[in-house]
């Protein structure tokens, strides 16, 4: 005959159930970059950073400076979803724009 599982202590086949919790892991963060070139309006990317990144008229034209004279420069970092989305956005506003200004995002 098969033994039976009482429950009792010290019964084989009792066991006490764990439970571990997931730690909730931060979201990875992205920088939004602006690559220079040379036929962008320096006000439009002023109003690009202004529109779409919240910055001050003194901000937005020290990152346009910085974009200018390095090539590169951070508009500030994000979440994926906001970054991506903050991308197209300054891309759709190029576009329609008629100028060729690259936005991109990498992770931080």
């Amino acid at each position: 005959m098969a033994d039976k599982d009482d429950g009792s202590p010290g019964t084989p086949g009792v066991g006490i159930a764990t439970r571990t919790r997931a730690k909730a892991k931060k979201p990875s963060m992205y920088k939004v970059l602006l690559l220079n070139d040379d036929y962008t309006p320096m006000e439009f990317v002023v109003m690009v950073l202004q529109r779409f990144f919240n910055m001050d008229i003194e901000q937005a034209t020290q990152v346009m400076l910085h974009v200018h004279q390095q090539g590169v420069g951070v508009c500030g970092v994000f979440s994926y979803e906001v970054a991506e989305t903050k991308v197209n956005q300054v891309m759709d506003a190029a576009r329609q724009n008629q100028h060729p200004l690259q936005c991109t995002l990498e992770k931080a």
